[in-house]
C-alpha cells in the first residue's frame, strides 16, 4: 500500500511539473485595438474610427500566433474636393497576422517581441478612390498577468515598413513607401490630403491594452 501511495505521489509530482513547464501552451487569448479621433476646422469635420479584434493561441509555452481582423473608417463632412463641397467616407478592412515570443522577467511579468504583417484594403465611397496598404511591423513590450486569465500589456514599435497605393477613379495612382525605426509609421501627408482624414496613422508607436486568456 505504501509503495502504491509513493508511486502515486511521484506521478502527481511529475504531472504538476509537466503542467508548470507547459505554461500557456494551448491557451487562447483575445484582445483588440480600438481608437477614435475627431478634428473640426471651420465647417469641415473629420473623424477616424478603428476597431480591430485580435485572437490567437500559444503554440509553445512562450510563442503565440494570432491575427487581427477589423475595420477602419475615415469620414470628412463638408470637405473641399476640386472646388466642390462633398462628404467623404472611406471604409478600410484590416487583416493582420502576428507572432509573439515571450520571455519571463520575474513572476507574472513578461517581455515580448512581436512581428506583424498588416494588410489594409478599401475605398472612398464618394470619389471611388481605392486604397491598399501592406506592411511589416516589429515591436517590443511588456505583459503583466494580473490573474492567470487577465493581463495588462504595453508595447512600442521598433521598426515599420509600409507601402500604400491610392488609385483615384480615372486618375493616376500614387504609391507612398515609408520606413521608420522606433517612430510612428504612417502614410504621410499624401494619404491624409487625398482622403481628408484626421491625420490617420494606421499604425501607432505606442500601444496599451488588456488581454484575456482562456
Amino acid at each position: 500500500m505504501k509503495k502504491i501511495l509513493l508511486a502515486a505521489l511521484i506521478f502527481a509530482g511529475f504531472a504538476a511539473n509537466a503542467q508548470e513547464n507547459k505554461g500557456l501552451q494551448g491557451a487562447w487569448f483575445a484582445t483588440s485595438q480600438f481608437g477614435y479621433q475627431q478634428t473640426k476646422q471651420g465647417d469641415v469635420k473629420s473623424t477616424n474610427l478603428t476597431v480591430i479584434p485580435i485572437v490567437g493561441t500559444f503554440v509553445t509555452p512562450s510563442v503565440a500566433v494570432g491575427a487581427g481582423i477589423g475595420y477602419i473608417n475615415l469620414k470628412a463632412d463638408n470637405a473641399d474636393v476640386g472646388g466642390a463641397t462633398v462628404d467623404l467616407n472611406t471604409k478600410l478592412y484590416v487583416f493582420q497576422p502576428l507572432v509573439r515570443k515571450y520571455w519571463n522577467v520575474a513572476g507574472n511579468f513578461y517581455f515580448f517581441g512581436q512581428l506583424a504583417t498588416p494588410i489594409i484594403s478599401g475605398k472612398e465611397d464618394t470619389t471611388d478612390m481605392k486604397v491598399s496598404q501592406f506592411g511589416v511591423s516589429m515591436s517590443g513590450g511588456f505583459d503583466f498577468f494580473v490573474t492567470k486569465n487577465f493581463s495588462v500589456e504595453f508595447s512600442y514599435d521598433l521598426a515599420n515598413f509600409t507601402s500604400t497605393t491610392l488609385k483615384p477613379d480615372g486618375g493616376e495612382k500614387t504609391t507612398v513607401t515609408n520606413f521608420s525605426l522606433a517612430h510612428v509609421a504612417n502614410v504621410e501627408s499624401t494619404y491624409n490630403g487625398a482622403l481628408h482624414g484626421s491625420d490617420p496613422t494606421l499604425t501607432t508607436p505606442l500601444s496599451f491594452g488588456f488581454k484575456f486568456v482562456f
